[in-house]
């Protein structure tokens, strides 16, 4: 156990002097604003303040997994059909869906390169907020102000090193209702964020034909279990942790709102909303709005079915020899040359 230990502190080295050093940048900022440099107020404005210099950060991998969303959602039917050509053929099928993902420019594992990027950060200010609670410093953060960090309170009374189960009145000694209360507060608050953050996305920025297949299933599954998953882990979160993860998915909520906002995926319900927002702002400016007509369905009637006509039976008689002409002909030929023998 000590040597993985040691793997992850070397691994996390560069980890933990930029988040200490961004996070002493914030606390510092703070103090000379008036806040007491010992008082938790100034710890925990400065983890969120790491949360949105990290998100901002993040901004272009964001775009890259709207995009990558998006273009999942739009090749679904695509992909249902490769899946009733090749159901039969698990290794064709497989070729033929990446081939329809590199053909899309589709990557779909860019949808989850933000929350894959954040776990190293957030298990790194995990064990930043675990040691310095032991006044051990790690990165900038060194030994005397580690203590400072982990001794901090809010409200004067709520360590923000602590965390739900850490201080659960199980413990020997009993123990203290406010952190279990602002903890619990927090990690029910990280679960909705989470939750509501997955259903916006598909109950707007979905197409009726994305709302079901694997992708659907899939997109399903995390809107019920990853908020299951973090408010069963969340309650051994530190306060700290649980502000950073906390403000973290309201940047993503809100980050996400405005991007189906003003550039839904077409074929969704934002996309609608959009089309009558803009059409609303363009009467209200006295503007000539386009009335997009629906086309036209001709309706198509039976082929007329024409009756033959009735020759009189002279013209019958007529026509008669000159359709037995050329059979006439040739059995008079035939009787010639039987004569002739």
């Amino acid at each position: 156990m000590g040597t993985i230990g040691d793997i992850f502190g070397f691994l996390a080295a560069p980890l933990y002097y930029a988040i200490s050093g961004v996070m002493l940048l914030w606390h510092e900022l703070f103090t000379l604003l008036g806040l007491d440099e010992d008082g938790g107020l100034g710890w925990a404005l400065s983890i969120i303040g790491l949360t949105l210099v990290i998100r901002a950060a993040l901004i272009p991998l964001f775009v890259r997994q709207i995009k990558a969303s998006r273009n999942m959602q739009l090749i679904q039917p695509k992909v249902r059909e490769l899946q009733k050509k090749y159901g039969h053929d698990r290794e064709r099928l497989a070729q033929e869906t990446m081939k329809l993902y590199k053909d899309s420019g589709t990557n779909p594992f860019a949808s989850c390169l933000p929350i894959l990027l954040q776990m190293p950060i957030f298990f790194t200010l995990f064990s930043l907020l675990n040691n310095a609670s032991k006044e051990v410093g790690r990165g900038f953060l060194t030994d005397e102000r580690a203590r400072n960090f982990g001794e901090s309170e809010l409200f004067g009374r709520i360590p923000i090193a602590d965390s739900f189960w850490g201080s659960g009145i199980w413990r020997e000694g009993g123990g203290d209702a406010a952190v279990m209360v602002l903890a619990l507060f927090l990690v029910l608050a990280m679960t909705a964020t989470t939750f509501f953050t997955q259903r916006q996305l598909m109950s707007k920025n979905m197409p009726a034909d994305a709302l079901s297949g694997p992708y659907a299933q899939q997109q399903k599954l995390l809107l019920y279990v990853l908020p299951v998953a973090f408010g069963l882990g969340g309650v051994a979160f530190p306060i700290g942790v649980l502000l950073y993860w906390t403000t973290s998915n309201l940047w993503t909520m809100g980050q996400q709102f405005y991007v189906i906002r003003n550039n839904p995926a077409p074929g969704t319900p934002a996309a609608k909303a959009k089309e009558e927002r803009d059409r609303a702002k363009a009467l209200k400016r006295g503007e000539a709005v386009a009335e997009v007509e629906a086309p036209v369905v001709e309706e198509r009637r039976p082929a007329r079915r024409e009756q033959p006509q009735r020759q009189p039976r002279a013209a019958r008689k007529k026509a008669a020899p000159a359709k037995g002409a050329p059979a006439r002909n040739q059995t008079q030929k035939n009787q010639k040359k039987g004569g002739g023998s």
